[in-house]
């Protein structure tokens, strides 16, 4: 049997969750490190959603009205708070603007 290794991911949103992913791997090395990689990705998605939807309900909109707003449908709203859909920095920037904010990119 495979010893258990553990992925942590700390979100550095306002929710301020770490995550922990137990993991079988039988040659861990280079996989753990992709797979790090990939669940600190999935962490910032998660973030961005959940800022989304914070701002949503601080602005007391519902998803549809928001979808009206910016010119979308509700179910892709949903989708992106939920974690189910992958979006575009363009989509990104209109759905914060709809909501009267600004979106902020850095690289580092």
């Amino acid at each position: 049997m495979s010893p258990h290794h553990f992925i942590n991911a700390k979100l550095g949103c306002q929710s301020d969750l770490t995550l922990t992913f137990p993991l079988n791997c039988k040659n861990c090395g280079k996989d753990l490190a992709d797979v790090n990689k990939f669940v600190n990705f999935a962490a910032k998605a998660f973030c961005i959603a959940e800022s989304l939807k914070e701002e949503r309900l601080r602005a007391g909109l519902t998803q549809e009205q928001l979808a009206e707003r910016v010119g979308t449908k509700k179910a892709y709203i949903s989708r992106i708070e939920n974690g189910k859909a992958d979006i575009q920095l363009s989509t990104l920037f209109r759905l914060f603007a709809g909501l009267g904010k600004r979106v902020n990119v850095a690289i580092v």
